[in-house]
């Protein structure tokens, strides 16, 4: 019998502990967002509404997963991996957030256990 930190779901769990700890102690950098005193500009001009960002720029991360392995195979089959339309599967993060920079840290522990493991895994992200 394997050892429960070796099996797909063993290692899910552990590179979701990794993942949220990596969230959760990520401090995004704040923006402020306004209106530019010209058409083209790029300062704000603060006679007009400004908003401030605490969680800083919003997008999206994501672990992409090569090959067809035991945990690809595994993921796919719990919901856990959605099949990518250029190939392997894609794990996002479930957090309830807009942070990018939050995302990125959950992926990139996410998909740092999967590498630890011997599992082909990068992370990618974009802006929204």
């Amino acid at each position: 019998m394997k050892n429960n930190s070796t099996t797909p779901q063993g290692i899910h769990q552990k590179a979701m502990q990794e993942a949220m700890a990596a969230a959760d102690s990520c401090t995004p950098t704040p923006m402020v967002v306004g209106s530019p005193s010209t058409p083209w500009g790029s300062d704000i001009d603060h006679t007009k509404p400004t908003y401030y960002v605490a969680d800083g720029p919003c997008g999206y991360a994501w672990v992409k997963i090569k090959g067809r392995g035991a945990f690809a195979k595994w993921a796919k089959q719990t919901g856990v991996a959605s099949p990518s339309a250029l190939g392997g599967y894609t794990i996002y993060p479930s957090l309830m957030t807009q942070s990018i920079e939050r995302k990125e840290a959950w992926a990139n522990a996410y998909a740092q256990v999967l590498r630890d493991h011997g599992i082909e895994a990068y992370v990618d992200s974009r802006l929204d």
